[in-house]
């Protein structure tokens, strides 16, 4: 009997894209420093162009296993036009696309690592299953609910909806623990020291407990007399004797008259100095939509973000997530609230971003911050001056294009050193020339290598490149061809060398010239009709391939194959 597990299941569950992984080309015009370096200030960050999911696919081999947190904002599927994101997809797309992402996010996340998602409830419960599905039930910390707005919308037609979800998943709950948020002024104001106790202030808590249990139900008689006990089905929450001992260190309080009910005085220097987080936040705690879009103003007044985030948000995630010198990664950057914060509170970032609001806000924004100009959102609280940088990156365009006769090639906007990039990447090499040895572009360990280059290689040069190799390392070999000898005489006569052919080696590795993977679909496809019975005979199939137009073969080849390469 097929084994059974409780799953949610859509239409074109089954289909993944097989993604390219790309590099990733620096425009140093963009990326944006800070003139003078100090010990504590980050330069190393990353702020890519590109569509997202290419864009995880292209960290996942330099970053698996490092992310310290994630947080993504990602578009609600509401229905709703928005001026950045059309966010209105069928849900069996949404579920799709989200599932494809969190895939990966899971490969780049730490094992001790986080990841945060705001929804909103239109999504909020599918994507709850979908994520206990990658992730794993076990490894589902909360649902904490931000209070984002808190006036009441008089037109709304039901309930006035003032509140987004944040589903908290780790990649390991077992080793997983959250910062604790730091005291307040409020929060230590209950504490105080009525009895002068040499101790401190103190606050005092219930001593009884609903737990019932015969051997802790016994009576109490206050300094004033007068005889106690539980309330009606409860008892007290420690044993006689421990009773006793709490009295004689005068950690019982009675009242001032000396006659209430016993609480347990805990004083404020026992207590943790911090606080578990709740899961319900208040926007005075951490901002509201308002808040974000007035932050938002700050840098671009004129095209202002619709679905921005506070810094505040942020900034409890972050420090609830994450230590200094932390690696956050947001994917749907929005209007960059998740890498400004990350950069005032010392964490180095990744963000990606697809539309043109990287440019014109996410930019300008980081480029104030940087500055140290930016003294809204959490700057004063995290006394930040300014300082670090990033790096701005664009996705390569796809390595294998169709020439004039339909033939697969590699794309002539590759330059060899991003071909022997590209290639090491897709080959699960590091792409690190040698600064010595010419036939050295990568490594795989301290043993193993790989070249590459378009032309077609003799028989002698491959002797040449055998010896130069040696017996103890090894060599991945990419060229267009070899000429005078066979692939079993050169795996006989040159065991240290491996040879593939460019590009045939990668043209079933991935889907090629699939540029747009983004949440942002216009035209949802149309569901296609049952066929007839003789439709599905092989040979009406076939037929029926040869008249699909070039967008119908373009979606099979999104659907792929179970498994990215």
């Amino acid at each position: 009997m097929k084994n059974q597990k409780l799953e949610l299941t859509w239409i074109g569950k089954d289909k993944r894209p097989k993604l390219e992984a790309r590099i990733l080309l620096e425009d140093a015009a963009k990326s944006y420093h800070a003139p003078t370096r100090s010990e504590q200030a980050i330069f190393d960050n990353r702020l890519i162009f590109g569509d997202n999911l290419l864009a995880l696919k292209a960290l996942e081999q330099e970053f698996a296993g490092k992310v310290k947190c994630v947080f993504i904002d990602p578009p609600y599927n509401t229905g709703s036009a928005f001026a950045h994101y059309d966010d209105g997809l069928e849900h069996s797309i949404w579920l799709g696309l989200m599932r494809d992402r969190l895939e990966i996010i899971k490969r780049l996340l730490a094992d001790d690592g986080s990841l945060w998602i705001t929804i909103d409830d239109n999504e909020a419960h599918y994507l709850k299953v979908l994520c206990d599905e990658v992730f794993g039930r076990g490894n589902f910390i909360s649902n904490a609910i931000w209070q984002k707005k808190f006036s009441p919308q008089n037109d709304a037609k039901w309930l006035s909806d003032n509140h987004d979800h944040i589903l908290v998943y780790s990649k390991n709950k077992e080793i997983w623990r959250p910062n604790l948020l730091a005291r307040s002024d409020s929060t230590d104001s209950r504490y105080s020291n009525p009895d002068d106790d040499p101790r401190g202030v103190w606050a005092s808590s219930d001593m009884s407990v609903r737990t019932y249990s015969e051997s802790t139900d016994y009576p109490i008689t206050t300094p004033s007399g007068k005889v106690v006990r539980p309330a009606e089905s409860r008892c007290w929450s420690i044993s006689k004797e421990k009773f006793d001992e709490l009295v004689s260190d005068n950690r019982i309080w009675f009242g001032k008259n000396g006659g209430n009910v016993p609480r347990i005085k805990t004083f404020l220097s026992e207590v943790k100095q911090g606080l578990v987080p709740l899961t319900v936040w208040l926007h005075t705690d951490v901002g509201n939509n308002q808040d974000a879009k007035k932050e938002v103003k700050q840098f671009n007044s004129k095209d202002v973000f619709d679905t921005p985030k506070p810094e505040k948000l942020l900034q409890r995630i972050i420090h609830l997530a994450t230590n200094p010198g932390d690696l956050v990664l947001d994917s749907f950057a929005g209007s960059g609230t998740t890498g400004a914060v990350a950069h005032k509170m010392g964490r180095r970032w990744i963000m990606v971003e697809l539309g043109e609001h990287c440019h014109t806000h996410i930019i300008p924004r980081l480029q104030k911050v940087i500055d140290g100009t930016d003294q809204g959102g959490t700057s004063k609280a995290v006394n930040w001056q300014g300082g670090g940088g990033f790096r701005y990156y664009r996705l390569a365009p796809t390595l294998i294009v169709n020439d004039a006769w339909g033939n697969p090639i590699i794309n002539p906007e590759y330059n060899p050193e991003m071909l022997a990039e590209a290639l090491a990447k897709l080959e699960g090499f590091t792409y690190r020339p040698s600064e010595t040895l010419w036939w050295q572009h990568g490594y795989s360990s301290e043993r193993d290598f790989i070249y590459v280059t378009t032309q077609t290689l003799s028989a002698e040069q491959l002797q040449a490149l055998s010896d130069e190799v040696g017996e103890n390392q090894s060599l991945l070999v990419c060229c267009a061809a070899w000429r005078g000898i066979t692939a079993a005489q050169a795996a006989e006569r040159f065991p240290n060398l491996s040879l593939k052919k460019i590009p045939k080696m990668v043209l079933a590795r991935c889907e090629w010239g699939h540029d747009d993977y983004s949440l942002n679909v216009a035209n949802l496809p149309m569901a296609e009709p049952e066929p007839m019975p003789s439709e599905r005979l092989p040979e009406n199939r076939a037929k029926a391939a040869k008249g699909k137009s070039a967008a119908d073969n373009q979606e099979d080849l999104f659907a792929g194959e179970a498994g990215d390469e």
